[in-house]
Order: C-alpha cells, then sequence, then structure tokens
C-alpha cells in the first residue's frame, strides 16, 4: 500500500488597510494574524498589508489586487490565504474560485483555532456549537451542487427539499442538540458557582487579550501547571486553582480564555457559560502585555467584551490592572509608568519572567478582597477554645491577649459568610 502524504498548509496572510489606518499600525495588525495563522499549525510563507478603497460587494478586492495576489499564490505554490477581515460568504467562494486555493477570514481562523486547542467536554461544545452557527450562513459557499430534487417519479410532482434546504436542516438540528447540551453545562456551571458562593474564599479571575501573560501569572501566584507559551490562544478552558494570600488565607483563582479584537459575536455567547465566571468573580485582573505598542487598544477591547457580558467596572465589579512584561519597555516608558501607578492604587507593574512586583501585586489583591470584610471583638472562656482555633484556622488574628483568668480576648477580619457563621453558632462570645 502506498502512502501519500498529505499536502503541507502554507499560507498566504492578508490585511486590507481600509481608512486612515496608519503604517505601523498596519504592520502590527498584519503580525498578529500571522502569529493566529502560525498557533493554527500552518506555514506562513507570506504576508501582506493591501490597501483596498473600496470593499467590492462580490469579490472584496479590485480586479488588479486580485491578480497581483494570483501571481503570489502561483510562485509560492499558496494553497490557504488568510484574510485578516470579515468576509460574506458570497465573497469568500468567489475569492475561492478565483485563486483555486481554501480562502478563511478572521472569524473562520479565531473558530478554527478554538476547535484545535478546546481540550475539556464543555469547551468543545461550545466552540462547535459557534463553528457551526458560522457554517450555516455560508452554506452558499460549502455546496455549488444545488440542483432541484424532485418529490417523486416523473415530471408531475412537485419539486422537493433542496440539498441546501436539507443541509440546512441537519445543522439546525445540531445546534439544537448542542444547545441542549449547553444548558446542561449552564445548570453546572450554575450549581458550581453557587456551592463556592456558600464556601468561605473569595473568587480572583484573570481577564486580558490573549498571549497577555495571564498563564504565566498564574502559575506564579498558585502551583497552576497552565501551558505558557508565546502564542495566541495558547489556553482556552478555565482552570481554577487555590491562592495563597501573604495573612495565610486562600482565594480561589481562576484563569480564563484570553480576549481579542473582532471576537465572533457567535463565539462570545457559545463561550458564555465560561464568561460568566468572570461576571460571578469578586475581583478581577486585568493583564496588559505593556511592551505591546496596541496595548492601549488591546485594553479597550477587553473592557468592550467585559461591558457586553455585564462584568467589569462599569457593573460594579472591583478590578485592578495588571501591566506585564515591564522589562521588556524603555527606561523612559518605565519611569513614567511607575509614576501613574504611584498615582493610581489600583495599576501595579510586574515581570512575570523576573519575578518582580508579584508581592505588591498579592497584598493589593488581599486589601481588595477584605473591604467588605467585618472585624469583630471577641472574648473567648475556657470552654469555648474550639471557637479559637476555628477563628485561627478561617480568619485573619489581628490581635490576641490572654488573661490570667483563661480568657482569651480577641480582634478578627473575617469575610462576611464566616462572621454571619460565627455570629450564628457562637453568639456569646462578641463583646
Amino acid at each position: 500500500m502506498i502512502e501519500i502524504e498529505a499536502r503541507p498548509q502554507l499560507a498566504l496572510v492578508l490585511h486590507p488597510v481600509i481608512g486612515r489606518e496608519g503604517p505601523q499600525h498596519s504592520k502590527l495588525k498584519l503580525e498578529e494574524a500571522s502569529l493566529l495563522a502560525a498557533a493554527l499549525g500552518v506555514e506562513v510563507c507570506n504576508e501582506l498589508a493591501i490597501t483596498v478603497r473600496e470593499v467590492k460587494a462580490s469579490n472584496y478586492f479590485g480586479s488588479g489586487k486580485i491578480n497581483e495576489i494570483s501571481a503570489i499564490i502561483a510562485e509560492h505554490d499558496i494553497n490557504l490565504i488568510v484574510i485578516n477581515s470579515a468576509l460574506a460568504p458570497i465573497q469568500q467562494r468567489n475569492l475561492e474560485k478565483l485563486w483555486n486555493a481554501k480562502v478563511i477570514d478572521r472569524t473562520g481562523l479565531i473558530l478554527e483555532i478554538f476547535a484545535l486547542r478546546a481540550a475539556t467536554k464543555e469547551g468543545r461544545l461550545q466552540v462547535e456549537l459557534a463553528r457551526l452557527a458560522y457554517e450555516r450562513s455560508r452554506l452558499v459557499r460549502t455546496w455549488t451542487h444545488l440542483e432541484r430534487q424532485r418529490g417523486g417519479q416523473g415530471f408531475l410532482a412537485g419539486p422537493g427539499e433542496t440539498q441546501i434546504e436539507s443541509d440546512r436542516r441537519m445543522l439546525a438540528d445540531k445546534i439544537g442538540k448542542l444547545q441542549k447540551d449547553l444548558r446542561q453545562v449552564h445548570r453546572t456551571r450554575a450549581l458550581q458557582r453557587t456551592k463556592r458562593k456558600r464556601a468561605p474564599e473569595r473568587v480572583v479571575a484573570l481577564v486580558g487579550y490573549t498571549n497577555a501573560g495571564k498563564s504565566s501569572l498564574f502559575n506564579r501566584l498558585t502551583e497552576g501547571g497552565v501551558l505558557e507559551k508565546d502564542m495566541l490562544f495558547a489556553t482556552l478552558d478555565t482552570t481554577h486553582r487555590i491562592l495563597s494570600l501573604p495573612s495565610g488565607q486562600n482565594a480561589v483563582m481562576s484563569d480564563t480564555v484570553g480576549f481579542i479584537s473582532d471576537l465572533p459575536t457567535d463565539l462570545v455567547d457559545a463561550f458564555r457559560a465560561t464568561l460568566e465566571e468572570v461576571k460571578e468573580a469578586d475581583l478581577l485582573i486585568h493583564v496588559r502585555d505593556i511592551s505591546d505598542p496596541l496595548s492601549e487598544q488591546h485594553k479597550q477591547d477587553v473592557l468592550q467584551i467585559l461591558d457586553s457580558i455585564d462584568a467589569g467596572q462599569n457593573h460594579g465589579q472591583s478590578m485592578i490592572e495588571v501591566l506585564n512584561k515591564i522589562d521588556l519597555v524603555t527606561d523612559e516608558l518605565r519611569a513614567s509608568l511607575k509614576g501613574k501607578s504611584k498615582q493610581n492604587q489600583s495599576v501595579f507593574l510586574i515581570s512575570c519572567t523576573k519575578n518582580s512586583g508579584l508581592d505588591t501585586l498579592l497584598e493589593s489583591i488581599e486589601s481588595d478582597l477584605s473591604k467588605a470584610d467585618h472585624v469583630v471583638n471577641v472574648i473567648i472562656q475556657p470552654k469555648d477554645m474550639q471557637v479559637r482555633a476555628w477563628l485561627h484556622q478561617h480568619g485573619n488574628v489581628l490581635d490576641e491577649q490572654i488573661s490570667k483568668q483563661g480568657d482569651c480576648k480577641m480582634r478578627v477580619r473575617l469575610t462576611p459568610v464566616d462572621a454571619g457563621k460565627l455570629h450564628t453558632h457562637n453568639p456569646q462570645v462578641f463583646i
């Protein structure tokens, strides 16, 4: 038996420049698109930023640009064209015919990466639902043999179901089943969040643009064991670990999926169960790659997505901004950022690779989580010493004095949940 090796995917990445986009901005957006393609595991053999004065309804590009790109495709034997923009189904189909190669737009590219990286059953369900919703709008491109079928024999029978109608119905059935499965995931997630709310530990969620260093920070602050890689969307599935605070108390830290500009709406909707983790967190830590020239724009992209799921400061949620990779910026910028950090108590400069700034960040996390805590004063008699042990285990003991009679006077910081438990089960100890 002769084995035929699969032809490698050789990609041409195109970034359409529309409007007054500066050359530096275009270059950075093209680099991001190339990194996305590389994250899919294809070989990027060429990349171009192409000025588009007018988007054509049928082919997106004008005939001159199409011919220019055709020559590049032929020269490098390219079989995949990645266009860093959203394409209409008819545009995608026509370009594939003209170039005789597979064409994928930014939305399709992100969906492909998510499908490749999703590790858990929940993640795979969410990605598949988003992919089918995207593919449903592109049946015009998928099927070229849409001749009508007949409902019976001869010429007298009425027209039967067309191929495209049959496939739409098949997709609708698959989407319905996935939505049913995801509703069960939503219920499971909701139960897990309810249990966590009852637990004394507070929840801290890491959010940020993809490749900003969330997973690296997660591993530095916890025993995370999450994949760290200089790659877009290196990790997708939400991970929870115990975060040990300076006082000895614990919180739960979650590492969530990275955000990106123009994140497909279908993907946001499909991942809503996962993103609920962000919405329900007691504190958000927004991790930014401050060495990225587009860091400010990426910040706005993240805030926009948070706003779309009713999370973030606009919805009354506490948030800390962490400027990561501070070791990669110029001395001048670093000095400016330090001044900004001194003026704003919720902005912190760190470097995960150098392990700098992490202790200060941890102290701030604990301080923020403790804002709603109760400071209680209690006197514990010798017969109630089990309460003293419980307070040392669940609270932050600020002061403790034991009298000659054996009574223990304590001043303790407790979470609202633990303060309620103490008041319910041992009201006699309160002064």
